[in-house]
């Protein structure tokens, strides 16, 4: 995504107009050019999320009443928000570009909802995590890919691309995915009604996303006006379903149990991130290197304000406060790592750096 000359990938259109880089997927190519500067606004939002992220959860702890005014009724339109600002950059023929690219997309979809919820189980119970709060650390690593890793991939210089498609993939998904995995994982330990939570996830997640995509092929215009609103409305409703867990449960999260918390949920983005990265450098697979950084950042970064809203409808609200954690912890983590692939360093230059 950041070549320095103009050509025609696997996948999407490549063009650089000055000191600009811009991907396109079914876009006019000469409309390139007027879109850098709105390209330019959008990036540059989507670059102060992880500090809102932080910001967020430094006042939600420290001035509670900053998010108490936050109802469990406002967290389904927020997450409504979220996934509209995703829908509205797709088209069609994006979901087209997935059947010519299989391999990658399996590899990370299997990473997504097979890998990663097993290493959730299998660290919730490592740790001994307490029952107040092991069915919202299980039911985190059971969501779609997070949209903020797309904007990681572009900053690790990965396959773009590939990002959009898999978290739109994994995002519907989502719809049968999460509720059938919540299901087989926590029933023996929490009542999980898989019907009611299909339902809630199609309004919130696949509503918006269609409603998204409709705009942008059909109504053109409108999505022109849209787009460039749609990432500060998507930081203003991550950071709602963000703070009023972390303030409503302020006193059990800065417990001696919610401070035990941590530790997990850090250990679990970063296995995630490692095994995405892993399993993609298969041999057998033939991977591309910006490949793999793409997948590795789409399963350690999932849309923790899925599981929060879901936690709280059916789990309870306590059970909201991992899904909190794992927002933070996953937008520093991941960007972290984004800039370190960024600066072109090399997970295989590791020992070297350590121990030159």
């Amino acid at each position: 995504a950041c070549a320095t000359s103009p050509f025609i990938g696997r996948v999407g259109r490549q063009r650089r107009e000055g000191n600009v880089s811009l991907l396109s997927f079914g876009i006019n190519p000469n409309g390139i050019a007027e879109a850098g500067t709105t390209s330019d606004w959008s990036q540059a939002l989507s670059s102060m999320l992880p500090f809102v992220v932080a910001a967020t959860a430094v006042a939600a702890l420290a001035q509670p009443s900053t998010f108490t005014w936050v109802s469990k009724q406002l967290y389904a339109p927020a997450l409504g928000g979220i996934m509209l600002s995703i829908g509205i950059q797709l088209s069609v023929d994006d979901f087209a570009l997935a059947f010519k690219r299989p391999v990658p997309l399996s590899v990370g979809f299997i990473a997504q909802y097979v890998l990663k919820p097993a290493l959730g189980v299998l660290i919730a119970r490592a740790f001994g995590m307490s029952q107040m709060f092991y069915a919202g650390f299980v039911l985190t690593s059971c969501v779609a890919g997070a949209q903020l890793s797309s904007y990681a991939s572009f900053l690790s210089k990965g396959d773009v691309a590939l990002s959009i498609l898999l978290t739109s993939s994994t995002t519907i998904a989502s719809v049968l995915v999460t509720p059938l995995l919540t299901g087989l994982l926590l029933g023996s330990v929490v009542p999980v009604d898989a019907v009611a939570m299909s339902k809630s996830i199609l309004q919130v997640v696949l509503v918006p996303v269609t409603l998204g995509l409709v705009l942008n092929t059909y109504a053109k215009p409108v999505a022109t006006v849209l787009r460039p609103v749609m990432p500060f409305v998507a930081m203003i409703c991550t950071s709602m379903c963000i703070g009023s867990p972390l303030a409503i449960n302020r006193s059990q999260i800065l417990s001696t149990e919610g401070l035990r918390l941590v530790l997990p949920v850090l250990t679990f983005h970063a296995v995630a991130f490692t095994v995405g990265y892993l399993v993609s450098r298969i041999p057998i697979l033939r991977l591309e290197e910006e490949v793999s950084r793409t997948i590795s950042l789409c399963t350690g970064m999932q849309s923790s304000t899925l599981a929060g809203l879901l936690a709280t409808q059916f789990l309870g609200s306590s059970q909201a406060v991992p899904p909190a954690c794992s927002v933070v912890a996953m937008a520093i983590m991941g960007l972290y790592l984004a800039a370190f692939w960024g600066s072109g360093s090399r997970i295989r230059d590791l020992p070297s750096l350590l121990m030159p």
